[in-house]
């Protein structure tokens, strides 16, 4: 019988951080692995997480899907959101879409991937707090269908999202990813589930990745992974069961930190807004600002500007410490970021975009003296910030016994996005069948391998 006109189930794992070396600490991984098949994988470019996910469960590139990065700047309105939920920011069909057209009798489920609020699979489950009159919070999770989160909140509890995110996140929030998983699918599993496991990415990048912490990091992830495995399994029945494990993107050692904003402001091209919160980035009365996320920046020129003022922002970064390419133009095309040169009003790039080295992460900050610093720089504030902070991963611990994060660069260990050019390859795809894979692998070529399984390509 041929095994993909059998019935099938597939769990799909999306796990940041994976590295093959990581397997030998993580003995189920490594199991299946054996069992059927590893192979190198391409995260694509840029290797952070929303872009890799919207590349992997669209089979598209980030100039089709259009998530460039892990915020999403409106050129018309001027504002950037890092971060945002809607499923509807992606320009491309997922997975669940895609299947679910092609057989409509399919059952689906995105656990926690990044943007998939309002997604359309049958079952959905990421945080969605609510916010309060009084400014207060109420832990909550968006869910599909809607009643779900309350019955998941009474049998598990709320979701930890001080675990999810922040100086004390940890293996609490992708266990209960894991188990909430179980529960939800428990009375008719879906045929197809996407389940984001987060764990690796927070010891890898508060201590590195070669860190004791990291490596009992991939420990503790992996029996979690074997209880989901397992459960689903006892649900579906094994011989149906596909796993598929996809490493989005490869952790590397950080010793140096850009600043681009900082470059962009010292050069006159950036502005900022004197508040009695400290100093604002001015996005509107900038020439030039980045919205800096890991090991890329995306700069955002003033509507208008010319060729000139290109080339003077390149010229900043072009040989600066820290920097590998500075890609503009046909650059940007080559890359993936862009349909045409240069970008158009619709385009979520930058007009530049400037690639770390390996050794190398980007920093927002755009103040020169700490003293103005805004007042959400101490705070986790992840929607508020114009790029990703990783030092929400810390406490400033001269601050205790208050709550605030450090602005202390050289605290960040880890980090990711460059992708290496002589080999991309940087993390793994895992297949739990020998017949499913064969030879290296790029990011978007598995929503192709999921269709087969079920016949719909």
């Amino acid at each position: 019988m041929n095994p993909a006109s059998s019935p099938v189930h597939v769990l799909l794992l999306s796990i940041p951080g994976l590295r093959q070396e990581d397997l030998s600490r993580m003995p189920t991984l490594q199991t299946l692995a054996a069992v059927g098949d590893c192979v190198p994988l391409d995260p694509g470019f840029p290797a952070v997480t929303c872009p890799v996910q919207a590349t992997l469960t669209t089979g598209t590139s980030p100039a089709v899907h259009g998530i460039v990065a892990n915020g999403v700047y409106d050129r018309g309105t001027q504002h950037v959101e890092m971060w945002i939920s809607p499923d509807g920011v992606h320009r491309s069909p997922r997975i669940w879409d895609q299947l679910k057209s092609a057989r409509p009798e399919l059952r689906t489920a995105a656990w926690f991937g990044l943007q998939s609020k309002h997604a359309t699979a049958d079952l959905v489950c990421l945080p969605a707090p609510k916010h309060n009159p009084d400014g207060t919070e109420t832990m909550w999770c968006h869910t599909n269908p809607e009643p779900l989160y309350a019955a998941l909140r009474d049998k598990l509890g709320d979701f930890p999202l001080h675990k999810f995110w922040g100086p004390i996140a940890g293996i609490e929030s992708s266990q209960w990813i894991a188990r909430s998983f179980l529960e939800a699918s428990q009375t008719n599993p879906p045929q197809f589930a996407y389940v984001y496991l987060p764990h690796l990415d927070y010891a890898a990048q508060r201590t590195g990745p070669d860190s004791p912490q990291a490596h009992a990091a991939c420990g503790e992830l992996d029996a979690e992974i074997a209880r989901l495995i397992d459960g689903f399994g006892e649900q579906v029945g094994r011989d149906t069961l596909v796993v598929l494990v996809v490493g989005e993107y490869r952790i590397r050692p950080v010793s140096h930190t850009l600043f681009p904003n900082r470059v962009l402001r010292e050069a006159g091209l950036l502005a900022v807004t004197e508040t009695a919160d400290g100093e604002l980035l001015n996005m509107p009365g900038s020439k030039a600002w980045a919205l800096a996320d890991h090991q890329v920046s995306h700069i955002y020129l003033a509507d208008g500007h010319d060729d000139s003022l290109v080339e003077q922002v390149a010229s900043l970064f072009r040989g600066r410490a820290g920097v590998a390419r500075v890609l503009v133009g046909a650059d940007l095309v080559a890359a993936g970021l862009i349909d045409s040169s240069p970008p158009g009003k619709e385009s979520r790039c930058g007009d530049l975009v400037i690639e770390s080295t390996p050794d190398s992460w980007q920093s927002y900050f755009y103040w020169l003296d700490d003293a103005k610093a805004p007042r959400f720089a101490r705070t986790i504030d992840i929607h508020r910030k114009p790029g990703y902070d990783p030092l929400e991963l810390h406490i400033d611990r001269t601050k205790l016994p208050a709550v605030a994060i450090p602005l202390d660069v050289s605290l960040v260990k880890g980090s990711h996005g460059a992708v290496d050019p002589n080999d991309p390859h940087e993390t793994v795809f895992i297949a739990s069948r020998p017949d499913i894979v064969h030879g290296p692998l790029s990011m978007h070529e598995i929503r192709a391998i999921v269709m087969r399984l079920f016949d719909s390509q």
